[in-house]
This record gives structure tokens, C-alpha cells and sequence, in this order.
């Protein structure tokens, strides 16, 4: 994703369209087809999709099964089918699913790429299965593993890396047997794969994507192979891979029509058509768009499409990626919400725009929609107060380590995000000046909080890279960090406390670090505070029973900058500067009893409540940017 419906004769058997030539023709007869579990034939015909033969359109939307709670995949996929589209299409995250090197996990929960495609074919849908290397989708970087910057000298998506290479590869021998048996051509549903992701938008190497695709062929996926990219782009970088299906993001139908001079007779389409948008922390609001007329027109115009995002999800635990510009400025983390302002919103809700998109496509095929499923029932639970509970610094790990310098988090510890803690003792008070904070500092003197220093530029922020220090004692710098960015050449930026820091402009050495990673083990056995903590840096807890079962936001408007976990799952990170305060939490991961709630934040010490809410925010011509 670049930053910056099914339709049925019976309600057992959702249909696919034969495709309509050029406006002004008559469209052929309305053909019933839809994934069946035996051999289909997909393939690239003269500018047009052709399956079994016959011309194909493709009407997707697109979801992350990563972004989503398993117990909801089959409903989300019902709401897509009932909207009138006929195919679902998927990113695959790599770091999702290679954690460390070598180590793999397709399985677990919402890991299983496999059970969610086969409950794709099961609700009658088809699939456009887009599995990277590198996907973008907003996710901490663009689905590249953080582990592959723990080599200084990696180059990403460069084919004449041979590190990179060699990793692409073992994700590729591990992917591919588990998609081939699901292919439409032995009786599965996926129709076609994408190779790469909006590669002109980076580089103009049309090796690497024939390498990358050479790789599919090599463990037997033989297409068809497409490839997606803003027209912008494509023009400036032409890194097009020959014979492939040209997919345009963000296209209407005038520039559709001019994608043939890219790729003469294959297929061109919408690869993504945007019903929504992104949205950062610290933005004014929630960012909307309304996909309508272009919808209609580009149907009208007989062309295929994929609607990126058809219901978006949530940027569970520490998946939110971050965008910047090209120097590296203007560093916009997203926010843990990837609602996206979608047709299907992150509670699984049908929104107004779905509604008419709906009809539109009703209109386009001339066929009825099938009935919506019932909506999943929303939650609540009484306002609850979280104590504090434990000190993060009567927590730390008894043995720090050893650094002459500060340093990326992934080359001096192994670790992704999370927290790192640097402390040093200074002889002498002065101006503090901390280089390369990757991506928020909280600074602490002598066991009391005196500044925060951050990569982000927001005026309810106020911070700058200087910090007065009153007198010599012992300064703590505790780096957060938040996703890595997904989009463009700073794409693998690495996390932590990367420049040097200096005192008076001398630069100062041999720290003790502590490393903290959110998503390991360490908080989970907190030694409790012996009294209440008056110094920042405090886990709160408490516990809630639900009055009503369902989905739940947890509304944190009350806190200030941290991280809420739900029964020892991370929701992710919550700030007050908005416009996210609600977190998401889906029902199946709630107890009928007491559920333990438990929040790091960095800088409040007193208890405060959380809330119960239905949706992510209230709505109203207030709550939503039309972009």
C-alpha cells in the first residue's frame, strides 16, 4: 500500500462476473463462478483477465488476516462477499511470520495464511495472494524482518545483496509449498500472485523483481504473476516486469487506459483503489475518502479493481509501521488502529460508504447482493480503575550491559522495538544533547523525570535534542521506539538511541543499557512496588468483568503515552495526542470472569480508569478528514 462482493443465484453459491468490454458494448451474459475445489484456469488474456477461457473481472477487497483476530476471519470474508465482490486479496508479513531467522511459524493464530484462504474458498471468494518480500501496508518495515538490520551492511530489495537474497529465498522455500496445493490450477482459489510491491516506487532494478519471481517459478508457482505501482512512479523508475499484470494504486479509468503503454497486452487494473486512508499519531483527525464515482467509473470502464483497504484491522501488539520523508524528517508513526476509514470498519461494522458501494457495484453487474451477515455483538464493562502496581526501574534485568557508545537497538542487542534504558553519571551539570533518538526519549536526573526528547515534530510535543542538565549525578535515558518505516528510502531505519550523545559538546562513552523488549518476558513476573512509585515509569493493573460480551475499545484518554496489554496480549500503543484514545479489543480474547488489564506508562504515577467503548471514535463531521 503506498503511503502518501460477492454476488449469488442462491445464498449457498456466491458468484464471480464475467467481465464487460469497453463502455458502449454490450456485456456479455452474467456467468456464474465461483471457487469450487476442482482445477480452474486463470490466466492473462489480450488486456483481460480470462478464466476457464472467458473474459474475468476482478472485484476485490482487501484484508490482513494478520490484522485481525482469527475467531472474526470468517465473518470479515462474509461482510467482503456481501458488499458484491468476488475476491479477497491478502498481504502476507514476512516478520510476522520469521521471527528469528530460520524460525517459522504459518500456524498459530492469525499466522494461518493457509486456514484463511481456504475459508476464502469456502465462502464462495477467489484470492489475490500478495506476499511480498516487502508489502509496505503501513506495517513496521513494509513486512521486511527487523532482524535482517542486525547486518550494518544489509541492502534491502537489492538482488545484488547476497544476504538479503539468501533470506528471500528460505521465506520463499518455506511459503510456497504451503500456497501451491492452493492454487486455482489444482483446485484452490488463488487466481494470481504479486511479485514484489510498488518496486518503482524505491528502485528501477527489473532483475530483482524477475528474480524474485524466478524464485516462485523455482518451487513451482507458475503464475499468473502481477505486479502493482502509482502511475507516477512507474513513468519516472519503469520498473515494470515484462508479461506481468500491471496493477495501478490510486488509478481512475483515464489512467488506467494508459497503463497498456507499460504493458501492452496484459491486463491492466486497479491494484489498489483507496476507500480510505491512513492515519498517524498526532494528526487533527481521522482520515476519510469517499471511493464512489471513481468505483462507478472505473467499473463502467470495464476494469478490474482491488479496494485497499475493504476493512482494514488493527495494528496489533508492535505492527504499526511509520512513514518520513525521503531525508528522513517528518517522521509519521501510525497509529495502533487500522481502521483506515474502510468500507467494513475495525469492529467488523458496515459504514456508510459501504452501503453505496454496495449499490454501486449492484449496479455495475446488474446482480443482487447477498444478505449481510449479523453483526458481532460490541461489549461493555464497568469503568475501571488501574493501580499502580510495580517500578519499571525495581525491574530492570539485575545485569546491564556494557556499550562505549549508543548504537542501533538491532546491531547491539538483537532487538526490534520495545524499550532501551542508557544511564551514565556526568560530573558536571551542563546542556545534554541526544543525537539520533529513535524514536521518543524520556530523560530522568537522578531518579526524576526532566525532559523528553522526540523524533516527531508536534507542537504538543515541544521538545528539542537539548537537555539542561542542574548538576552532576546520574541521567537516564529510557528510548522508545516505534515501528519501523515502511515507505521509501529510509525504509529499514534502525531503533534506539543511533547518535551520539554529548554534554557541552563532548561526546560522552561507556554506558550501562538495558534492554528491554516489549514482546519477551521480562515484565511479565513484575516484582510489585513496595510503596506507591513516585518516579515515572510505572505498570499499572487491574481487572474488569464483562457486563455485556462482545468486541470492546478500551478507551485511554486518561493516560498519557504507553502500552495496554488485555489478559497478557499487547493491543498496542495508545498516546494523548490523538486522535486514536480507544484501543480495540476483539471479544474472543475476553474471559466471562475477570480479565487483567495491565499499562506501562512512561509518565504518569497516579491510578486512573479506563473505559468501555463501541466504536473507535463518535463520529460527526468533526471525527473524519476527506482527503
Amino acid at each position: 500500500m503506498q503511503r502518501r462482493h460477492f454476488l449469488a443465484f442462491s445464498l449457498l453459491a456466491p458468484l464471480a462476473w464475467a467481465a464487460r468490454p469497453v463502455l458502449g458494448r454490450t456485456a456479455p451474459p452474467f456467468r456464474p463462478v465461483a471457487p469450487d475445489g476442482r482445477p480452474h484456469r486463470f490466466a492473462l488474456g489480450r488486456r483481460s483477465f480470462l478464466l476457464d477461457g472467458h473474459a474475468f473481472r476482478i472485484h476485490s477487497g482487501e484484508m490482513h488476516p494478520a490484522r485481525i483476530a482469527k475467531a472474526h476471519w470468517r465473518s470479515r470474508i462474509r461482510m467482503a462477499r456481501a458488499m458484491g465482490l468476488n475476491t479477497i486479496a491478502l498481504y502476507v508479513m514476512w516478520n510476522h511470520h520469521e521471527r528469528e531467522p530460520g524460525v517459522f511459524d504459518f500456524d498459530s493464530e492469525n499466522r494461518d495464511i493457509e486456514g484463511f484462504i481456504r475459508l476464502c474458498q469456502e465462502e464462495g471468494l477467489w484470492v489475490y495472494l500478495r506476499p511480498g518480500p516487502y508489502v509496505c501496508a503501513e506495517w513496521t518495515n513494509g513486512g521486511l524482518p527487523a532482524w535482517l538490520l542486525r547486518d550494518p551492511d544489509t541492502r534491502l530489495r537489492d538482488r545484488d545483496d547476497p544476504r538479503y537474497m539468501a533470506a528471500v529465498r528460505r521465506y520463499v522455500a518455506e511459503l510456497a509449498p504451503r500456497i501451491a496445493p492452493l492454487m486455482v490450477g489444482r483446485g484452490g482459489p488463488i487466481l494470481m500472485l504479486q511479485v514484489e510491491n510498488e518496486y518503482s516506487m524505491f528502485a528501477a532494478d527489473v532483475g530483482y523483481l524477475e528474480a524474485i519471481q524466478a524464485m516462485w517459478r523455482e518451487h513451482g508457482i507458475d503464475g499468473p504473476f502481477s505486479v502493482s505501482d502509482g502511475w507516477d512512479d512507474l513513468q519516472r523508475r519503469r520498473a515494470y516486469l515484462p508479461g506481468a499484470a500491471l496493477g495501478l494504486d490510486g488509478a481512475d479509468a483515464a489512467t488506467l487506459a494508459r497503463g497498456a503503454t507499460f504493458a501492452g497486452e496484459a491486463p491492466v487494473w486497479v491494484g489498489e483503489g483507496y476507500p480510505g486512508w491512513l492515519t498517524h499519531w498526532g494528526e487533527p483527525a481521522f482520515a476519510a475518502k469517499d471511493y464512489v464515482e471513481t468505483l462507478r467509473n472505473v467499473m463502467r470502464a470495464g476494469y478490474s479493481f482491488n479496494l485497499y483497504v475493504v476493512h482494514g484491522g488493527t495494528n496489533f501488539g508492535l505492527t504499526a509501521g511509520a512513514n518520513a520523508e525521503d531525508d528522513g524528517s517528518q517522521f509519521q508513526p501510525v497509529i495502533t488502529s487500522y481502521d483506515y476509514g474502510a468500507p467494513i470498519d475495525e469492529r467488523g461494522v458496515p459504514t456508510a460508504q459501504y452501503y453505496r458501494l454496495r449499490a454501486t457495484i449492484a449496479e455495475a453487474t446488474g446482480a443482487v447482493p447477498l444478505p449481510m451477515p449479523s453483526a458481532e455483538p460490541a461489549g461493555t464493562f464497568a469503568s475501571t480503575v488501574l493501580a499502580p502496581y510495580a517500578s519499571l526501574w525495581d525491574n530492570l534485568p539485575t545485569t546491564p550491559a556494557r556499550v562505549p557508545r549508543p548504537g542501533p537497538n538491532e546491531i547491539l542487542f538483537g532487538q526490534d522495538q520495545g524499550l532501551v534504558l542508557y544511564r551514565k553519571h556526568v560530573e558536571r551539570g551542563s546542556r545534554l544533547r541526544l543525537e539520533g533518538v529513535r524514536d521518543y526519549a524520556v530523560v530522568h536526573f537522578d531518579g526524576r523525570e526532566i525532559a523528553h526528547v522526540s523524533r516527531m515534530v508536534h507542537p504538543a510535543l515541544s521538545s528539542t535534542a537539548d537537555v539542561a542538565l542542574p548538576a552532576p549525578g546520574t541521567v537516564d535515558v529510557l528510548v522508545d521506539a516505534f515501528g519501523h518505516i515502511n515507505f521509501g528510502p529510509r525504509l529499514g531505519d534502525h531503533k534506539g538511541l543511533v547518535g551520539p550523545v554529548t554534554l557541552d559538546g563532548d561526546v560522552l562513552h561507556d554506558f550501562d543499557v538495558w534492554p528491554l523488549p516489549l514482546d519477551g518476558d521480562w515484565f511479565r513476573d513484575l516484582k510489585p512496588a513496595r510503596a506507591a512509585p513516585s518516579r515515572p515509569g510505572v505498570f499499572f493493573r487491574g481487572t474488569f468483568r464483562m457486563q455485556r460480551p462482545g468486541d470492546v475499545y478500551l478507551d485511554m484518554r486518561e493516560w498519557t503515552k504507553g502500552y495496554l496489554w488485555v489478559n497478557g496480549r499487547l493491543l498496542g500503543r495508545y498516546w494523548h495526542i490523538g486522535p486514536q484514545q480507544r484501543l480495540f479489543c476483539p471479544g474472543p480474547w475476553l474471559h466471562d470472569g475477570d480479565n487483567t488489564v495491565q499499562v506501562l506508562d512512561l509518565h504518569r504515577t497516579a491510578a486512573a480508569s479506563i473505559h468501555a467503548a463501541e466504536r473507535l471514535h463518535d463520529g460527526g463531521a468533526d471525527a473524519s478528514r476527506h482527503d
